[in-house]
This record gives structure tokens, C-alpha cells and sequence, in this order.
């Protein structure tokens, strides 16, 4: 018997409607505002692209404007930190997201952390990671809100449940152990250094897999009856030397997990949906705030 598929596809399409009714309410306010998304990519990664060109109709399909900077791949970084530093001044972009990763030549950290804090609509800055941690308002990184979207709605109430993390990114592994503490859960964080993982992995409730290995985490990891959330995206190219058709699978070997947990996302169709929706509520949260207004109803926060 197969677990039950977490539809991240349909949660993230009913959350994006929610942020377009959102939109709709404060164009209708006197602000007369429309929320505006900045996206930077620099260079040319195909898969980036893709994402980007995604991030942007959805953008628009929610009554959002949409900013798009393409840089060359050996722009220098003083000259993207220049262009952030106009898109913090601009008072029609919101939120701003450059895309990672970025060339070996640029300091992430440093582009990140230029972003202003009220626009760092995926949530990486020093300052809003700070604030998460502490409990305070903050703008939360859109992986892990979208995991946690699922797992609310799949669950209702975590308070009390076992969860593990696998995976200790700035991501997506840290701050979802933050949000699901904030939930009551008992949470441990496994990595590559974890002894006896499989072991740790039996006894979670909640297990996210965040590691970026293709189908590392098997069936037999899981507790009976336990839910998965698969963040593993992962592009693999079947048959020898690189050629073939390439599929993308998760970091759980999905047709062993399914014979054990209770419930499980799909990859594609699971969290990559949410995250998408959740930048989209993100940047709807920071127009309002910029505004100086209540935080929108209903909206992942």
C-alpha cells in the first residue's frame, strides 16, 4: 500500500490565489499599490532560467509586477551590489531575490546580507534569520515555510510530535528545525557526520530531507506510518555517460518510502510548488508592511 501523496501542486495553486485576492484588496485600498518582485540572475544556468522564467509569469499571474535583471556571468561584484543597492531605493520593488548560486567570483554572503532586510523576500539575510531564531517578526525562507504550509495542513496541530531534519543548510535545513521548534515539536537535526542515521530517522513523526542526494534516504529509514517531506530536487540523466533522458527525483527513494510512511511529498509536485507560492505570499507580506498595514489574512507568516 502506497502512502498518501501530499499535493504540493494544489496547496501552492489555492495559496496563490489567496495572494492574488490579496493583491486585488490592496490595489482596492487608497494606496493605489501594486506589489512589485525584483529577480537578478547572473549568468546562464539553465535550470536557474527555467525557475526564473517561472518566478516571473506566476509573478504576473497574481496581479505582481515583475522586475527582471539578467547579468553576464562574469559581472563584477561591485556592480551587482550597485544594482541591489537601486532596487532597495526603488519604492516599486518590494521584494527582491537574486538567485543562486551565484559565480565562484561573488560573495554570496555579501550580496546577500546588501539586500535590505524589509525586501529579503527568501528570507536569507543575517537580519531576518536573527530574528526568526530570537522570534520575532521576520520574513521566513520559502522552502521551509512552504514545508511547514504542507505539514500543518496535512497534520493540524505538530505541537508534541517527533521530527527529524536531515540536512543542515541556511537554506532550508536550520531554519525548518527554527519553524518546527516554533510548532512544539521535538526536533533533531541529523547531517553527514550523524551517526547510526537511519536509526535516528526510524523515530521521527516528521522527517524532511534536505540533504541534495539522489534517493539517500530509503524506505526502511522510515517509521510505520510517519509523514516525509522530500525537498531533494535532484536532475538525474538516465543511462551511461550523460546521455538520456533526465528525471528529477527527491532525496528519498520514493517507491520503498511509500510502502512505510504514512504520508509523503512527490518530486516533481511537492515542495517545489510551495516554495514558489510562498515567495509570491512573501513579497505581498513586505508591500504591506512597507505600508506600514496589518500583515495580509491568511497568509503563511
Amino acid at each position: 500500500m502506497c502512502a498518501e501523496l501530499i499535493d504540493g501542486k494544489g496547496m501552492a495553486l489555492q495559496l496563490r490565489g489567496d495572494v492574488a485576492h490579496g493583491v486585488r484588496e490592496l490595489r482596492g485600498l487608497s494606496h493605489e499599490t501594486q506589489p512589485g518582485l525584483a529577480v537578478v540572475l547572473v549568468g546562464q544556468n539553465p535550470a536557474s532560467e527555467v525557475y526564473v522564467r517561472s518566478k516571473a509569469r506566476l509573478t504576473a499571474e497574481v496581479g505582481m509586477t515583475s522586475f527582471k535583471y539578467e547579468l553576464e556571468e562574469d559581472v563584477a561584484e561591485k556592480d551587482l551590489l550597485s544594482l541591489i543597492g537601486q532596487l532597495n531605493r526603488n519604492r516599486e520593488v518590494h521584494g527582491i531575490l537574486v538567485q543562486l548560486p551565484l559565480p565562484e567570483h561573488i560573495n554570496a554572503h555579501a550580496v546577500i546580507n546588501a539586500i535590505d532586510p524589509e525586501k529579503d523576500v527568501d528570507g536569507f539575510s543575517v537580519s531576518n534569520v536573527g530574528r526568526l531564531t530570537v522570534g520575532q517578526k521576520a520574513l521566513v525562507p520559502c522552502t521551509p515555510l512552504g514545508c511547514l504550509q504542507m505539514l500543518r495542513r496535512h497534520h493540524g496541530s505538530l505541537s508534541g510530535l517527533s521530527a527529524v531534519v536531515v540536512g543542515r543548510s541556511n537554506i532550508v535545513g536550520k531554519p525548518m528545525a527554527t519553524l518546527l521548534l516554533r510548532e512544539n515539536c521535538t526536533v533533531t537535526i541529523a547531517h553527514s557526520q550523524t551517526q547510526d542515521l537511519a536509526a535516528i530517522c526510524r523515530k521521527a513523526d516528521i522527517l524532511v530531507a534536505a540533504v541534495g542526494k539522489p534517493n539517500f534516504i530509503q524506505g526502511d529509514w522510515i517509521g510505520h506510518g510517519a509523514t516525509v517531506i522530500d525537498v531533494g530536487i535532484n536532475r538525474v540523466t538516465e543511462g551511461q555517460q550523460g546521455i538520456g533522458k533526465t528525471n528529477l527525483i527527491g532525496d528519498v527513494d520514493f517507491k520503498s518510502a511509500c510502502r512505510h510512511a504514512g504520508a509523503i511529498t512527490p518530486v516533481p509536485g511537492g515542495v517545489g510548488p510551495m516554495t514558489i507560492a510562498c515567495l509570491l505570499a512573501n513579497t505581498l507580506t513586505a508591500c504591506h508592511r512597507s505600508l506600514g498595514l496589518d500583515d495580509p489574512v491568511g497568509l503563511p507568516v
